[in-house]
């Protein structure tokens, strides 16, 4: 029963859709522009910088948030690791939204941030340099999901964790896949590059 209510306060935090309502309060839907995304990317090639950073920053706070909340009511890891994880699924699969959000990317960082801070920095590194190469966000994205995979795997985190952070990546992966897509075929947009 406790993990059960873990999970559904996981998904609600992770589901309130930042990025959406930042935007919409300047008139643009995000479902209806740009990559159609409801992600901090999106915000930033619609509505600048600030805004992304603002949406990005908020996605990060809501992933810390359901993993905070469900280590002070139940305590343990497995169960914070399932409310992290619920949150993630809760921000790519929005209730509010028709179950259509964004690629989980930023609110798994705050998951797991709070489950094992190197791991993340040392993500948030293989982001921005994949990033910069290749000037492709979704690139970037990816690089830092398997790293976090990866460093959790090889240091001492707790095996809920290591396997927190699979599911997560297999998540952000499976959202991702469109974006391979594209830049297979040429048409991914890059950094800097504003949607019309």
């Amino acid at each position: 029963m406790e993990e059960v209510l873990a999970v559904t306060i996981g998904y609600l935090v992770g589901s309130v859709p930042f990025a959406f309502l930042l935007v919409r309060r300047r008139g643009v839907d995000l479902r209806l522009t740009g990559s159609g995304n409801v992600g901090a990317a999106n915000v930033l090639r619609t509505s600048g910088a600030a805004t992304a950073v603002a949406a990005m920053s908020l996605d990060v706070a809501k992933g810390a948030v359901a993993v905070c909340v469900a280590r002070q009511l139940f305590g343990g890891q497995a169960t914070p690791v399932a409310a992290g994880l619920a949150a993630i699924i809760g921000h790519v699969y929005p209730v509010w939204l028709g179950f259509r959000g964004g690629k989980g990317v930023a609110t798994a960082a705050g998951v797991f941030l709070i489950f094992t801070p190197v791991a993340v920095a040392i993500a948030a590194g293989a982001f921005a340099m994949a990033t910069w190469m290749t000037r492709y966000v979704s690139v970037g994205s990816l690089s830092a999901a398997v790293t976090l995979v990866a460093v959790t795997a090889v240091t001492n985190a707790p095996a809920a964790v290591t396997v927190g952070a699979a599911v997560a990546a297999v998540v952000i992966v499976h959202r991702h896949r469109g974006n391979l897509g594209r830049i297979l075929a040429g048409t991914e947009r890059r950094v800097g590059e504003r949607s019309p």
